[in-house]
């Protein structure tokens, strides 16, 4: 390849590209707005006549429409489809189930589950299906958010190793090999690569990164915060004892057949025990806020909310046994699903001068009453250091009591249209699930998928036809599916493309890659191919991986023919290091997760250095043991 002179373009876009460094570096302004000043930049540098053609500005904004874009968008409502029916709950339920509720378990588990998935499916769109599954772990969990994301976002990126259709440069591979060929002697023609050639590969990184994160996850995930205001977002117990002085936290309890409480009304035994039993289970039925008069069923599974010591006493008493964790129930008493709010009884209400018995709180709105505070007051079934346990069901209700009550969210929101009540809780989830639509979430969902795994049609038209599937079948409300879309993900990204493509068009790329290339001429095969896997890491870093493979597998080739090496390998080197792409939030799947896991620049900095050197090793490692 004859040698490339440095232009005045190709300086205008390196220093556009030093200039992208710093501002996601410093973090000088937020990242999707640094990506649109470098865009704006680009545009406006291409009309000064000396840098007539750094890019073409008819294509300047070609990035909002183009398919990794479009993908993204459609895989998040589609996403948001599966939560909004209960299917990703139910998922984070059986991962915790198994799992448990350490960070250390629930780790591997997420992690390897989507590293699989990503082997056939673009990693992208397995993060972004898995975000609602690790957010709802995180809120059952404790767990910061942000220290599940990252672990699983890149485990997404591995995971496109594991096959030859797991990623887009490995796709383009064998293409790229058949050109390549055209141009060899028969003696250094390139064979192509089979489906699982790149699986030990594959499996070696994944396996790395979940390593990685659980063995040195505690130093290097950042050490986010968990949010601890308002009624949805701190624990139940917490809520109960800094208002009310009311120590209280939700049991499971196993009540065996011909047990004592057989036949006793839900009311009495609360009474009787200084306790609130707030859901019940017998023979498949599940009944979150079980009216008071209704009795207990035996064999069965009690919900209960109250001191620990309270409910052991019980338990011992009447043989109960008390389970380890929430199993039945662990659903339904999720922060996300249900938790303590306060309603207020106006003065014109209908509920004045009527007790909790009268109004049928559990049976008409799944409203568990725990407490009613009136003026200096509270009182509640428990007895406390301020006041002795009353019985609250027959407590006659004045203007201006506030009822602190446990309850669903969606029952809740259901009674902000009850002119009885004022609800004084406004930070809760008021979203209404749908789980009758989950049949059809479920079938748009598995149509696109099948198109995208048995069918030539474009990835983002494939996501496409199963985003508007689901607002077509009111899975999703339109507004619901605008909401769903991450759109300073969006701007990041679209915002990036003009200026990879710019990168490559003014042979800007070309330039680095033979400065880089002839740096390393004379030097041991096994270090040109680690610098042609270092190259090929920091042009995915800044242009498009695609882009990266095209420009970087024909040099790689040539290097290697004229070194002696085998071209197939230097190939292969430049299709696997497209994906260690770590360190700064560019590529897609580290865009998607920086808001929702509250990510800055330097936490990819550190955490995806360290990921970006020990890809390296692990992969250039295993290329040369398992394909020389």
């Amino acid at each position: 390849m004859e040698p490339v002179a440095l232009t005045i373009q190709m300086i205008a876009v390196l220093s556009l590209l030093g200039l992208t460094v710093v501002l996601f570096a410093f973090e000088v302004l937020r990242v999707d707005l640094a990506a649109l000043l470098i865009m704006v930049l680009l545009g406006a540098l291409s009309y000064v006549p000396m840098l007539e053609g750094l890019v073409d500005v008819r294509q300047l904004f070609a990035g909002f429409s183009s398919n990794a874009v479009m993908s993204i968008i459609a895989v998040m409502i589609i996403g948001a489809g599966l939560d909004k029916t209960g299917v990703m709950s139910r998922v984070a339920a059986l991962i915790l189930r198994h799992g448990g509720g350490t960070e250390q378990r629930i780790v591997p588990i997420v992690s390897g589950t989507v590293g699989v998935i990503s082997s056939f499916m673009q990693n992208v769109g397995a993060a972004a299906l898995f975000l609602p599954v690790v957010s709802r772990i995180s809120a059952r969990t404790r767990i910061p958010l942000g220290r599940l994301l990252m672990p699983m976002g890149f485990c997404a990126i591995l995971g496109g190793t594991l096959t030859m259709v797991g990623s887009s440069p490995l796709i383009l591979l064998n293409d790229l090999i058949a050109g390549a060929n055209t141009t060899l002697a028969a003696d250094q023609q390139i064979a192509e690569f089979s489906l699982f050639s790149v699986t030990p590969i594959g499996i070696a990184l994944v396996v790395t990164g979940i390593l990685y994160f659980v063995l040195f996850g505690r130093w290097v995930l950042p050490k986010t915060a968990e949010k601890t205001d308002g009624a949805a977002g701190q624990s139940m117990k917490q809520y109960l004892k800094r208002l009310y002085g009311l120590q209280a936290d939700i049991f499971e309890l196993d009540v065996p057949a011909g047990c004592s409480l057989q036949n006793q009304l839900i009311g009495d035994v609360m009474l009787a025990n200084r306790l609130y039993i707030i859901g019940t289970y017998h023979q498949g039925r599940r009944w979150v806020g079980p009216p008071i008069d209704v009795e207990i069923t035996a064999p069965c599974r009690l919900a209960v909310l109250g001191q620990r010591q309270v409910v052991e006493r019980m338990a011992e008493r009447c043989d109960l046994t008390i389970m380890p964790r929430l199993e039945i129930f662990a659903e339904e008493f999720v922060p996300t699903r249900a938790g303590v709010a306060e309603v207020v009884v106006p003065p014109d209400s209908q509920a004045i001068g009527k007790t909790a018995r009268d109004l049928k709180l559990r049976r008409a709105h799944g409203l568990s009453l725990l407490a009613v505070h009136r003026g200096e007051n509270t009182y509640s079934h428990v007895e406390t250091e301020d006041h002795e346990a009353t019985d609250i069901s027959q407590l006659t209700l004045q203007s201006g009591d506030t009822m602190v009550i446990h309850t669903p969210w969606d029952r809740l929101t259901q009674l902000k249209s009850n002119n009885n009540y004022v609800i004084v809780t406004s930070d809760f989830p008021q979203e209404e699930l749908r789980p009758k639509k989950v049949g059809w979430a479920l079938a748009f969902f598995l149509i696109a998928l099948s198109l995208i795994l048995f069918s030539d049609v474009r990835l983002s038209l494939a996501l496409l036809i199963g985003a508007t599937g689901m607002i077509i079948s009111r899975v999703l409300t339109v507004d619901e599916a605008y909401a769903a879309v991450s759109w300073n993900t969006v701007f990041l990204l679209a915002s990036l493309i003009p200026l990879g493509q710019a990168v490559q068009e003014t042979g800007t790329a070309t330039w680095i890659a033979q400065q880089v290339l002839s740096a390393l001429d004379g030097w041991p095969m096994w270090s040109l191919q680690a610098g042609v896997a270092v190259l090929a890491t920091v042009f995915t870093l800044v242009m498009s991986n695609v882009g990266a493979t095209v420009l970087l597998v024909p040099l790689a080739v040539s290097i290697a023919v004229t070194a002696g090496g085998d071209p197939g390998l230097f190939a292969l080197t430049v299709a696997i290091s497209t994906s260690n792409s770590f360190i700064i939030p560019t590529h897609q799947v580290n865009a998607l997760l920086m808001g929702p896991g509250g990510y800055r620049v330097a936490d990819f900095v550190r955490c995806g250095g360290i990921m970006t050197v020990l890809f390296l090793v692990v992969s250039l490692t295993v290329m040369n043991l398992f394909y020389v």
